[in-house]
């Protein structure tokens, strides 16, 4: 079974993907900021985080950072999702090691199908 970790400070975004990729016969999981994210990512390995950029605590450019210099998290895949759309910011992201980088408002299926295309 495939696993994501969503993380995202805004409860219905979390809880319209995390039905539609348990949908998927996914297992997910959930954080509400980056240092949850961090503590999940100690005892679980997914293959995808859906990541959001603006959150508090720790925010998304923090911790994928903190991901991609995790050994045991070498083959994860991190894709943003976030409200920042200026190219300065997708610049920063895919820099940082995104693999993708995708801007809210967004669809769902949309989602669901580029984690699908991602992960094969």
């Amino acid at each position: 079974m495939r696993k994501i970790l969503i993380v995202d400070d805004e409860p219905n975004i979390v809880m319209s993907l995390e039905y539609a990729f348990k949908k998927q016969n996914f297992e997910v999981f959930i954080a509400r900021d980056g240092s949850e994210a961090l503590e999940i990512l100690k005892h679980q390995i997914p293959d995808v985080v859906l990541l959001d950029i603006m959150m508090p605590n720790v925010d998304g450019y923090q911790t994928l950072t903190h991901i991609r210099e995790n050994e045991s998290l070498k083959h994860t895949k991190v894709v943003f999702l976030t409200a920042k759309n200026k190219a300065s910011d997708i610049e920063k992201g895919l820099e940082l090691g995104a693999d993708k980088y995708l801007t809210k408002p967004f669809s769902v299926k949309k989602i669901i199908s580029e984690m699908l295309e991602l992960l094969t």
